[in-house]
């Protein structure tokens, strides 16, 4: 039989992985990878003002993501700085604030390794609910801004002609990843929540022959990722978020394979 921590830990990870397979194809697609970064970096000092606040994590860390991610988007329209460096500029500072805001709460005791790779076998009936809502909603949203999304990462002069308003799809979808990086963070931690959106999602793209099946299988990868992570997490007593995210890497070095395979085929 399996312990109750161990279900809690599963059922909040298939929840997380549900979320960031749709999510990560769009990250895939817009070539936003580094944006993930920059958003997960943030979230320490969305993590730090809540403790020194008492406030709930998943929602300070909701509220500076989102912060930052407009920041983003209005810096890109007054500087002419490149995309690149602006997400450098906002990551490592945001990620520098969060570190001097630490050093100034000596008073309390972080745990500075869950933060980085996350703990899912400590989450709670609390957190489950949370990744479970949370992740409803972020997918009911990403529903309803799908179509002027794709349009705009399919050829973005065509969707605003349109008039699907690829603007505010693009606000929004910066908002939704906001969201799933604060849902989240307590399962895989900072530095691999991107890993968590990226690796499904471009394992995905290997085997996919249209964006709906990339979804699907991207949604799928993240599922078994999460069920071999924490079994072999449980059988080596290793980390549950690294092993997790190592159980993607597995997965994406074997849809190479299928690459290689359909090369042959062709030639």
């Amino acid at each position: 039989m399996l312990d109750d921590f161990f279900i809690r830990a599963l059922i909040a990870g298939l929840g997380v992985a549900i979320v960031t397979g749709p999510l990560g194809c769009f990250v895939i697609w817009r070539r936003l990878s580094y944006f993930g970064d920059t958003l997960s970096h943030s979230a320490l000092l969305g993590v730090t003002l809540a403790y020194s606040m008492e406030f709930n994590i998943a929602l300070s860390v909701f509220i500076i993501s989102a912060l930052i991610a407009l920041t983003l988007i209005h810096l890109q329209k007054r500087t002419n700085l490149p995309g690149d460096a602006l997400l450098g500029l906002l990551a490592h500072s945001s990620l520098a604030v969060g570190l001097v805001v630490i050093g100034f709460l000596s008073f309390i005791r972080f745990d500075i390794m869950g933060l980085l790779f996350g703990d899912i076998l400590a989450v709670t009936v609390k957190d489950i609910l949370i990744i479970w809502v949370g992740g409803a909603l972020i997918l009911l949203v990403l529903r309803l801004i799908w179509k002027p999304l794709f349009a705009s990462t399919v050829n973005y002069e065509l969707a605003e002609a349109e008039g699907l308003n690829p603007d505010r799809a693009k606000v929004i979808f910066t908002i939704l990843m906001a969201g799933i990086i604060a849902i989240s963070i307590k399962m895989v931690g900072l530095l691999l929540i991107t890993g968590m959106l990226i690796i499904p999602a471009a394992m995905a793209r290997n085997i996919s022959s249209s964006p709906q099946k990339m979804v699907m299988y991207s949604i799928f990868g993240g599922l078994l990722s999460v069920i071999l992570g924490l079994f072999s997490s449980l059988e080596f007593n290793t980390a549950s978020g690294p092993s997790i995210i190592a159980a993607s890497l597995f997965l994406f070095i074997l849809s190479l394979l299928n690459i290689k395979q359909s090369i042959k085929l062709k030639n």
